[in-house]
């Protein structure tokens, strides 16, 4: 069970090669182009896509997280230096090991997902990923956890002195916002 204030990043993972580099060499990557405003949070989620057949749309697997630096896709994947992408930065986060969780959480009814937020104490009871989203009267607790972390890990990102309404709070941090809860 993680800590009920851990803050969590939901990641995608698209592909087997993806998850074994995560398993066996402990990192992940997340294109700059595409990352959450936030990289710096206590663990990863990791959403398997359809990639994976009868182990897909659902979460399995979690890492906490130890670091990240930037890196181009060919530092990265040295095997691949002519990969139209290979110049592109990518974040590389630095992962401890996999843990399997108890129970996989299912996707729900959700049919793409993206990178999102959530805390321990939701990943902790989710039975699917509906229930990984952050209440409206929790999101302001959220958004002040990722603008602290922000301050502290010196990453660029999110004036602390803005005081935004809750919907453009809900698609910063990547949250449906077509959900009423």
């Amino acid at each position: 069970m993680l800590s009920p204030t851990a803050l969590v990043l939901v990641a995608v993972m698209n592909n087997a090669r993806d998850l074994e580099i995560a398993r066996m060499l402990g990192w992940y990557r997340i294109p700059l182009r595409s990352a959450p405003k936030i990289i710096d949070v206590d663990y990863l989620a990791f959403y398997q896509t359809t990639a994976f057949k009868n182990e897909g749309r659902q979460i399995r697997y979690i890492a906490a997280v130890r670091g990240h630096e930037l890196a181009t896709r060919a530092e990265l994947l040295r095997d691949e230096p002519d990969h139209p992408h290979a110049m592109q930065e990518y974040f590389k986060v630095q992962i401890g090991p996999l843990e399997c969780l108890e129970k996989p959480i299912p996707a729900g009814e959700w049919h793409r997902i993206t990178f999102f937020y959530t805390t321990g104490e939701y990943l902790n009871f989710a039975n699917t990923t509906d229930d990984l989203i952050i209440q409206s009267d929790q999101r302001p607790i959220l958004w002040k956890n990722l603008r602290e972390r922000s301050v502290t890990s010196q990453e660029p990102g999110i004036d602390q002195d803005i005081d935004l309404d809750p919907a453009v709070i809900a698609a910063l941090l990547g949250f449906p916002t077509d959900l009423n809860p």
